[in-house]
């Protein structure tokens, strides 16, 4: 064999091992369908049938009140204790921290672009009464998402996150704990 017969040779052996090796267009043909596009039922398009009659929604009783004005006069019926502290701190950090600031005093970047009040300015909170927080939680205010359930007075606004309990907890560590938290 000729020299220039084995260095083809070579080359050829050379080219077929990397054209074998090189990564290529993988052939998932009949499965090759997008997970997202795959004929399946999507509760999040369409419009949402009605609960049927008599259901009883499984976070609680819908608020009895019909605004925040409404509210203003209720007394909190969870007294204050270190375990309502700490769960309402719990429930702050998760839901308000990110407006308000983790310690309550307005200091996010998010509350300087949407005004989120300081809460632990202690003049503006005591003419503040806790049904009056209790309402500013359940039904939101100008910027702030409503946090109750909603009824058909808010249009359908809110979350749904918070039972009547948990918001009421949230107005025991705002009261209370943010206070001892900031001295």
């Amino acid at each position: 064999m000729s020299r220039t017969l084995r260095h083809m040779v070579a080359v050829s052996a050379f080219a077929l091992v990397a054209v074998l090796l090189m990564p290529t267009e993988a052939f998932a043909w009949p499965w090759s369908t997008d997970m997202m596009n795959q004929p399946s039922f999507k509760p999040q398009e369409g419009v949402m049938k009605p609960f049927p009659k008599r259901s009883v929604p499984v976070t609680g009783f819908p608020t009895i009140q019909a605004d925040r004005d409404e509210t203003e006069d209720l007394k909190n019926p969870f007294p204050v204790s270190d375990a309502s502290i700490a769960k309402g701190h719990t429930l702050f950090q998760i839901y308000c921290a990110a407006c308000h600031g983790p310690s309550g005093n307005g200091d996010t970047p998010v509350a300087e672009l949407i005004g989120a009040i300081d809460l632990t300015d202690q003049d503006l909170m005591g003419d503040l009464t806790d049904g009056w927080i209790y309402g500013t939680i359940t039904f939101g205010s100008a910027i702030m998402p409503a946090y109750g359930v909603p009824t058909e007075a808010t249009e359908g606004r809110g979350s749904n996150d918070l039972s009547v309990e948990e918001r009421w907890h949230v107005v025991n560590y705002v009261r209370n704990g943010l206070a001892q938290e900031g001295q």
